[in-house]
C-alpha cells in the first residue's frame, strides 16, 4: 500500500543490521582473545567491525553491553546445541552426547564463557544470563538422573540437588581445563562423564 514500507525493504534493513551486529560481536570475541576485556575499548571494537564509534553506539551503549550481548549469543548456542541431547531417552547416551557438546562449545567459545564466569559477579546482566543458563542445564541434568532411576526432589541424595552439584562441577572443571589445551578439555570431559554416570548409578 502507498505510504507503507515494503516487506522486502524491511527485510533488507533488518538483514543489514543483523550483519553489522554480528560483526560487532565477532570482533568483540576476537579482541577478548587478543587483548582481554580490560584492555579492549569501544574504539577497538568499532574499528574491527569496520564502523565508526558513533555507529557502534547505535547498537550498544558501552563495552559492557557489547560483551553482555556476546555472552547472550554464546549461551544461546550452548543451550540450543545441548537441549536435544539432554532429552535422549537412554541416560548413558544422553550423558555421553551432553559431554561431547560441552567439549565442542568450550573449544569454540571457551574464552567467552570464561569471561562470562569472571564477570558474572560484577556485571548483573551477565550474572543473570549465566545463572539462567545454569538453571536450564540443572533441570536437564536432573531429568537424565531421574530417567536413570534417581528419585526426584531437592534433598541431598535426590536428582535436583545432585544435578546442581554436577552442573557447577562441570563448569568449574571446564573453566580450568580450557585454559590449558584441547587435550585437557577431553580429559576433563571424561572425568565429568565418569562422575555423572556414577552419580546416576550407571557404573560402580
Amino acid at each position: 500500500m502507498p505510504g507503507q514500507p515494503s516487506a522486502r525493504g524491511r527485510r533488507t534493513t533488518e538483514r543489514k543490521g543483523d550483519l553489522r551486529e554480528r560483526a560487532i560481536l565477532d570482533t568483540c570475541e576476537t579482541l577478548l582473545a587478543d587483548k582481554g576485556y580490560d584492555a579492549m575499548t569501544v574504539g577497538d571494537v568499532a574499528q574491527g567491525a569496520g564502523i565508526t564509534r558513533g555507529a557502534l553506539y547505535f547498537y550498544f551503549g558501552s563495552k559492557q553491553e557489547v560483551v553482555t550481548a556476546l555472552v547472550a549469543r554464546t549461551v544461546e548456542h550452548l543451550w540450543e546445541r545441548s537441549r536435544v541431547t539432554a532429552q535422549t531417552d537412554e541416560p548413558r547416551q544422553a550423558i555421553a552426547a551432553a559431554m561431547r557438546r560441552t567439549v565442542e562449545l568450550w573449544n569454540e567459545h571457551g574464552l567467552v564463557m570464561r569471561t562470562a564466569i569472571d564477570l558474572s559477579l560484577t556485571v548483573p546482566e551477565i550474572g543473570e544470563l549465566w545463572n539462567h543458563t545454569a538453571d536450564l542445564f540443572i533441570t536437564a541434568i536432573a531429568a537424565v538422573l531421574e530417567r536413570a532411576g534417581i528419585q526426584a526432589g531437592t534433598q541431598p541424595e535426590q536428582a535436583s540437588a545432585m544435578a546442581r552439584a554436577l552442573c557447577w562441577m562441570i563448569e568449574r572443571t571446564f573453566y580450568h581445563a580450557s585454559q590449558e589445551s584441547r587435550e585437557a578439555l577431553q580429559d576433563a570431559s571424561a572425568t565429568c562423564e565418569h562422575i555423572w554416570l556414577t552419580s546416576a548409578g550407571l557404573i560402580t
